[in-house]
């Protein structure tokens, strides 16, 4: 059994999190006698780019739709090894579409899955098994000039809807060659090598799991060459950022957030990382803005402030929602409760759950759809998962994190395989707990690290 129970004095956090928790049961649906948690907010299918990452969080709260979120989309892979974009239930039957990739928030999550389910054998061997033959198709179909770097031939292959960016090419592309006569795709791709990046690196930890060492530094080898060519390929030294060349391999301009991405991925290095960090994404009139994590840099004459689903400019909260893992892989924990403080304050005490914010205002874009959206699903699991590290409990592989952000008094805890992590934070210290017994005593805004029976790891502030 999993189970999530918050308290804090914060009004408008705990309103949130008591809203988006009820929520989200609107997102459970059930699809051919498995219930699996839809993206929502109108969007009623599973995504590749949103689902498992999201079961995975929901995991906290109902393991069945976070295993189903995984699962489904390795059964439904095809012979030639593609995984279908998104998956939805027509006529009462499980239909997978393959018409995009659609991102690839897939490898860490379904690896965490294996943890919080328990270490089933036969689910890492499934995992190994799709996230090798879905690399072998990569290289197989993707780099169809051969220079090297695999390639995104639509706008949802990467899912960014309506990227200026992207210019006349099609929105969704189910061909296995690329289409003729665009501005500028096939486009050379940070995201699409991360997505081999991504499924290497993991295949790699798999493989230690499992024992099987050689082959794991075959995977760990076979990464770097994917890092290797991303770096000699895509990134500026010059810029501090990746970029994207166009299919006359000229470098697209366009400052993107997508470096974040690879930040998720882990498809860039600790020194690049820290570039695009300091030089961009803090910086004020690119990313950090009012609300920050805008799509685009705000200074960029592609940045387009577009109030519906469009990928030129406004921030998204699904990009909240990538940004935990992307700033927790290299270092950056103390920037999560700072967005996780703007994202709680830019929805509000309405508790109005939509997919894009105006980065100058805060102000949510509730037209996203025909009518005003709500219970979009990245925006409620980007809150709780916010509220999860700042004052709440993590478990991230064999890890348990517990944090203690902020001056208010706050008491999370969480149950998973029939034991309870507690944290209690009154403003000035924080105590924490493993079925009533105390771990530890530290000051508020410590983060504690700890094993499963509530071995303390780590502890940093």
């Amino acid at each position: 059994m999993s189970r999530v129970t918050f308290q804090s004095s914060d009004s408008l956090v705990q309103k949130l999190f008591d809203t988006a928790e009820e929520k989200l049961k609107q997102n459970l649906k059930d699809f051919a006698g498995r219930t699996v948690l839809i993206e929502g907010g109108g969007y009623e299918k599973i995504w590749l780019e949103t689902q498992p990452m999201g079961g995975e969080m929901y995991a906290k709260r109902d393991m069945v739709p976070a295993l189903n979120n995984q699962l489904l989309f390795m059964e439904c892979q095809r012979a030639d090894g593609r995984i279908p974009g998104s998956i939805a239930l027509i006529d009462g039957k499980i239909t997978p579409q393959f018409n995009k990739f659609q991102g690839f928030c897939f490898p860490e999550p379904a690896l965490n899955m294996y943890y919080l389910m328990g270490k089933d054998a036969d689910y890492l061997e499934l995992l190994h098994r799709t996230l090798r033959r879905f690399d072998e198709y990569l290289w197989k179909t993707r780099d169809s000039d051969g220079d090297g770097c695999l390639e995104t031939w639509c706008k949802y292959d990467t899912g960014e809807d309506h990227a200026m960016r992207y210019g006349d090419a099609p929105d969704a592309w189910e061909e296995e060659t690329p289409p003729e006569g665009c501005e500028a795709v096939p486009i050379a791709s940070m995201d699409v090598m991360s997505y081999s990046y991504s499924c290497r690196s993991v295949l790699a930890e798999i493989c230690r799991i499992a024992g099987k060492e050689d082959e794991a530094e075959q995977w760990e080898e076979k990464s770097s060459q994917v890092l290797q060519k991303m770096k000699d390929y895509l990134w500026d030294e010059e810029k501090g950022a990746y970029f994207d060349r166009d299919k006359h391999h000229k470098q697209m301009p366009v400052l993107i957030h997508n470096t974040l991405r690879t930040m998720y991925w882990g498809s860039i290095t600790q020194e690049m990382a820290d570039r695009f960090v300091k030089e961009h994404l803090l910086n004020p009139n690119e990313f950090w803005t009012k609300l920050p994590l805008p799509s685009v840099a705000v200074n960029d004459p592609l940045f387009r402030n577009v109030t519906t689903n469009n990928w030129s400019g406004q921030v998204e909260a699904l990009t909240y929602q990538r940004a935990i893992r992307a700033l927790e892989k290299y270092g950056y924990d103390e920037l999560i409760p700072v967005l996780g403080r703007k994202l709680f304050e830019a929805i509000g005490e309405r508790c109005v759950f939509v997919q894009q914010y105006d980065p100058f205002t805060s102000v949510p874009s509730a037209v996203a759809l025909e009518g005003e959206q709500d219970a979009y699903g990245p925006a409620m699991l980007s809150v709780l998962e916010y509220i999860s590290r700042m004052h709440g409990v993590h478990i991230e592989k064999e890890t348990v994190c517990f944090g203690s952000w902020g001056k208010e008094q706050t008491e999370y805890e969480q149950e998973w395989n029939g034991v309870r992590y507690r944290i209690v934070n009154d403003g000035s210290q924080a105590e924490g707990f493993r079925n009533g017994e105390k771990l530890f005593t530290v000051p508020s805004g410590t983060r504690v690290i700890t094993d499963y029976a509530g071995n303390i790891l780590q502890t940093h502030r």
